[in-house]
């Protein structure tokens, strides 16, 4: 069952240290082909009008209590996520940059080209499909073992801490961002609320769905 995976699969293409800065080929296509669906889900999100990822609104929140912009502060929450790494032993690789300059490029063309759904139910249907994409991508390029980015990173390490299904882990992750993010104002949204308690069995099915084709 994919929702009690705890560690993330060794397949043929991953490579064997995340501090790999010259992959073989296959790593690196898959690495970055993850990334990109994992980028085009949290731009779906964004067209689906129904609602920031959890991440998001916890900066949306800060911002009104705080005089910085958002952009700032979600610039921030990622410094003091990756210094989080720290005691947890996880260290960057290729796919922390990677993670930021694909999935940015992503969302921008997302933002360009994806039409917004004329109805609610399009909207609910589409961001449904942004989190099953932003999940799926985000076990693809894990696999690769090159690195992580700051909220994926920090979801391995805890997991490697606790133990617990890795399911159960970026869920609880995204629920108590949402929860501090609206308490503090951010808006939350139906997208919002799919997005915090979906990804986490989202991840664990990509991670399966890999596993099992490349076995």
């Amino acid at each position: 069952m994919f929702l009690k995976i705890k560690k993330i699969p060794k397949v043929n293409w991953s490579s064997e240290k995340p501090y790999n800065f010259k992959p073989k080929f296959s790593t690196l296509f898959f690495c970055c082909f993850g990334l990109m669906l994992f980028g085009l889900g949290e731009g779906l999100l964004i067209v689906s009008f129904t609602g920031a990822s959890p991440w998001s609104v916890l900066a949306q929140g800060l911002s009104l209590n705080v005089n910085l912009s958002i952009g700032m502060l979600t610039f921030l929450i990622s410094v003091t996520v990756l210094i989080l790494w720290i005691p947890l032993g996880q260290k960057p690789g290729m796919a922390t940059i990677l993670n930021a300059i694909i999935i940015a490029l992503m969302i921008d063309l997302c933002i360009k080209f994806v039409p917004i759904p004329s109805s609610y139910i399009n909207q609910l249907i589409l961001a449904v499909i942004s989190v099953i994409t932003v999940g799926i991508g985000g076990g693809i390029y894990l696999v690769a073992n090159l690195g992580a980015g700051p909220r994926d990173g920090l979801m391995v390490g805890l997991q490697k801490l606790t133990n617990f299904p890795i399911a159960v882990v970026r869920g609880t992750l995204e629920i108590s961002v949402v929860s501090v993010g609206w308490y503090l104002g951010g808006t939350v949204g139906i997208g919002t609320i799919l997005f915090a308690f979906g990804i986490g069995p989202c991840v664990a099915l990509g991670l399966y769905l890999v596993d099992k084709l490349f076995d």
